[in-house]
């Protein structure tokens, strides 16, 4: 049989993506080399580029080709409101919405301390300045509704209390379009203690 180092090592590098098994990363891999070679090159360009000149923002810590954001330079954002989310497709998320037009702090993850991930990995502290710099009067804490994503919340929200600051989360309750006999009880209870 021929050597398939690089075949292998195609797959095993597919492999690294979030959800992606082995029988996936073969088809993925397979499928590229025996039908998509244009594909193959365009996507291992683009993956150089992107690796090369991505870097984070030195205000919110979002993804950028620039020091600072297009979001972060807008001068038509409300400075005096910061809304901390979890990752750049979180933030990605809230902007699809049109609803909200201040800044945003992004985490790149939440606290886990199963899997040894800690204040400092998430960059709390530099959140903490950036809250703290005399321009932001509300924090709007936007991190998931999984367990991790609540205690991030809680931690941010007390620390910042803490300091002063105006701190608020992000509303959960029946979705629209939604009926009730069809909505979990968890949700449910969620909206009647959150009820306006």
């Amino acid at each position: 049989m021929a050597d398939t180092h690089s075949l292998e090592a195609l797959v095993q590098a597919l492999r690294r993506l979030p959800g992606v098994g082995i029988k996936s990363a073969q088809r993925m891999a397979f499928h590229l080399l025996q039908h998509d070679r244009e594909g193959a090159q365009f996507l291992a360009q683009a993956l150089q580029q992107a690796a090369s000149q991505v870097c984070h923002c030195s205000l919110c810590h979002t993804f950028t080709e620039q020091d600072v954001c297009a979001t972060c330079a807008d001068a038509r954002r409300d400075r005096s409101k910061l809304c901390v989310v979890e990752t750049p497709a979180d933030q990605s998320a809230v902007e699809r919405t049109a609803a909200y037009r201040g800044l945003y702090f992004v985490l790149m993850g939440k606290l886990s301390p199963l899997d040894g991930i800690g204040p400092r990995d998430i960059g709390l502290q530099k959140l903490f300045d950036r809250a703290t710099d005399g321009t932001v009067h509300e924090v709007i804490l936007a991190t998931n509704f999984t367990a991790e994503g609540e205690a991030t919340a809680h931690v941010i929200g007390e620390a910042l209390r803490a300091r002063g600051l105006r701190v608020t989360r992000l509303a959960r309750g029946v979705p629209a379009g939604s009926e009730l006999e069809y909505v979990d009880l968890g949700t449910i209870a969620h909206a009647l203690v959150d009820r306006r």
